[in-house]
């Protein structure tokens, strides 16, 4: 009886952790992304918007969870890429200064770099996909 009891929990733990262990191709990509994407984010973002999306006060802004964020997700891309050189609203404040673009950055460091700002610093937009990230960097300019 004793070694039924043991042979069940052991195949409990065995189940646990095979059910718990994997992830989808999806949740994978994800997680690659994101890491990935801190990688280039703090390369080629942070010394203007911060170590923690917090921005430079009126002079570049924060990325933490706005409206804007939110309501330009398919334009992102192209502000990333090609920067921005028209004033926006943020929270209420006013940003005219100059954004510059990275034209050195592939369609995948753009996604890479939208998955992690856009899921850190109180963002939650999910997943960005590399396929509708290129098409929206061929519609820029």
């Amino acid at each position: 009886m004793r070694n039924k009891i043991i042979y069940f929990i052991g195949l409990g733990f065995v189940f646990s952790v095979l059910f718990y262990s994997c992830q989808s191709e999806d949740q994978i990509t994800f997680a690659r992304y994101y890491v990935n994407g801190k990688g280039l984010y703090e390369k080629n973002c942070q010394n203007c918007h911060g170590a923690n999306g917090e921005g430079l006060k009126k002079l570049y802004p924060a990325l933490t969870d706005t409206t804007y964020i939110r309501n330009n997700k398919a334009r992102l891309s192209c502000i990333i890429k090609y920067g921005l050189n028209e004033k926006i609203i943020i929270n209420g404040q006013g940003y005219e200064e100059k954004m510059p673009g990275n034209t050195s950055l592939t369609a995948i460091d753009v996604t890479q770099i939208l998955v992690y700002t856009g899921n850190s610093f109180g963002n939650k937009l999910g997943a960005f996909q590399l396929e509708n990230v290129s098409a929206g960097l061929k519609d820029c300019r």
